[in-house]
């Protein structure tokens, strides 16, 4: 169990460990890889696994690096077809890159590429999930970054910190460190006057996120603060601890969880949940396909734990059907819920404030006990 930020030194308490390194961090302003530092980080790699810790890397930095061999301006965020091509390069001198820093250490770097979809999906999220833990058991370390290259704006993370949450779930991991610009979340903006680190977070809540911003510091990496606290709410689900820790310090790690003898240096972030895997799973899920609005009643039904009813939703959006995730939104147009839709969205709107006993003529067939079975929702407030 992780309480503290020692604790992940232990294989014990944290034998799967999930590392995220930046874009900012790993490609200097020069467009080349900050290779110094990066084989401090890959000694750091090799100790946890002499400690008998299991080590995923979900790395950023090919589009940086592919844009400074193709010669494309703003980092090769441009355009999408500029992203998509520096990724193309830039994904051969990552893989290499740390397939070099590994092996000096007698460790197997192996190339995973992810996109939003492969994880969105039921199946394909199983599917990852079985490689990594076959990589995993065969010793090798996996190298994780989102496949940019066929990804288009539509189905990409976008960020890589809550590619590394959602990695951590799949691979049932105990604990993501997001190395970053950053010592961890402040209570304002760290740039004003006593702005003061929190050390230690028991949850997401309102106040947690209002204390998050959008801002980096380094102009090259796609998250800020709030991506990151997004991360946390998927991990979380999951009963998976969170760190949020600088890494521009040489032994990032060491600093992060305190091997220098103190007590560490970074935010964690407690688990306050365990949701069931599949919950995890749900919660999990970043697009949504359509929504439903309900009204007071509802909404004090699922917060008592029951499913969503026709009678107690009001409007529903979108194109989704059977099976596709949706928002749940109260009558005031907050999100209270993710669930998966027991019908389609046409379905749906005809059902809107029906009895179940006024439903079957409507449909022409035996309705469903729910709309949204509380088998298949996550409440998310």
């Amino acid at each position: 169990m992780i309480a503290h930020l020692t604790d992940l030194q232990s294989p014990e308490a944290c034998g799967r460990l999930v590392v995220k390194v930046g874009s900012a961090l790993l490609v200097g302003k020069d467009g080349k890889p900050r290779r110094k530092w990066l084989t401090g980080l890959a000694n750091e790699i090799a100790q946890a696994r002499d400690r008998g810790q299991e080590v995923i890397i979900v790395s950023s930095g090919a589009i940086a690096l592919g844009a400074a061999i193709l010669g494309l301006e703003k980092g090769g965020r441009g355009s999408l077809a500029d992203a998509q091509a520096s990724a193309a390069v830039g994904q051969i001198a990552l893989s290499s890159l740390w397939a070099e820093l590994l092996g000096n250490h007698e460790l197997t770097a192996a190339q995973v590429l992810i996109t939003l979809e492969d994880l969105e999906g039921r199946r394909r999220y199983l599917n990852a999930s079985a490689t990594l833990h076959r990589l995993l058991e065969t010793g090798a370390v996996p190298v994780v970054n989102e496949n940019d290259t066929v990804a288009t704006h539509e189905i990409r993370f976008g960020d890589n910190d809550r590619l590394a949450a959602r990695v951590a779930q799949a691979a049932k991991a105990n604990a993501v460190i997001l190395l970053s610009d950053i010592d961890g979340l402040y209570d304002k903006h760290p740039s004003e006057p006593g702005a003061s680190r929190i050390p230690m977070v028991w949850g997401v809540d309102d106040e947690v996120r209002a204390m998050a911003t959008g801002d980096s510091d380094s102009g090259i990496g796609s998250g800020g603060m709030r991506t990151k606290v997004n991360a946390v709410e998927i991990a979380e689900r999951a009963g998976i601890a969170l760190v949020i820790a600088n890494g521009k310090y040489d032994q990032p790690i060491a600093r992060a969880i305190g091997l220098h003898g103190d007590d560490g240096i970074g935010t964690l972030f407690l688990a306050r949940r365990h949701d069931t895997a599949r919950k995890a799973w749900i919660g999990g899920r970043l697009r949504m396909k359509g929504t439903l609005v309900i009204d007071e009643g509802a909404v004090n039904a699922l917060r008592d734990g029951n499913s969503l009813l026709a009678k107690g939703i009001t409007r529903v959006d979108g194109g989704f059907v059977r099976g596709d995730p949706v928002r749940i939104e109260g009558p005031d147009g907050e999100w209270l819920a993710k669930g998966l839709a027991e019908y389609d969205a046409p379905e749906c709107a005809a059902l809107v404030g029906l009895h179940t006993d006024e439903q079957e003529k409507v449909l022409g067939y035996t309705p469903r006990s729910a709309v949204v079975h509380r088998d298949q929702l996550v409440m998310l407030r």
